[in-house]
């Protein structure tokens, strides 16, 4: 969890909602396996990409708000926001590769 913030219910719509670039949330848990395989991949991407895009990361048990009110019903879950609007989802872990491929509209 190097490289990425935390953000959390109370935050969600100034952070992300109202963000001028695109912003990747990452929907964890702490005793989420596929989480935690998810993160490293994340910080390398954040680290390269963290200019274009904006990553968050959001514990759905201490922010269960945020996560019901966009049907994140299993985790991981990355969704993509723009606008104000998710523009992309991820579910599941994935290859570092796959997911460069689902963001590559958003880092290109």
């Amino acid at each position: 969890m190097g490289n990425i913030a935390a953000v959390s219910d109370a935050e969600f719509e100034a952070q992300v909602l109202k963000s001028d670039k695109p912003v990747l949330v990452d929907f964890w848990a702490e005793w989420c396996g596929p989480c935690r395989q998810v993160a490293p991949i994340l910080d390398e991407i954040a680290g390269t990409h963290g200019d274009k895009i904006t990553f968050f990361k959001m514990n759905v048990d201490e922010n269960p708000v945020t996560p019901s009110s966009y049907r994140v019903t299993g985790i991981p879950t990355i969704n993509v926001y723009q606008g104000g609007e998710v523009v992309k989802t991820i579910v599941g872990a994935r290859p570092k590769a796959a997911i460069l491929n689902e963001l590559s509209e958003f880092i290109a």
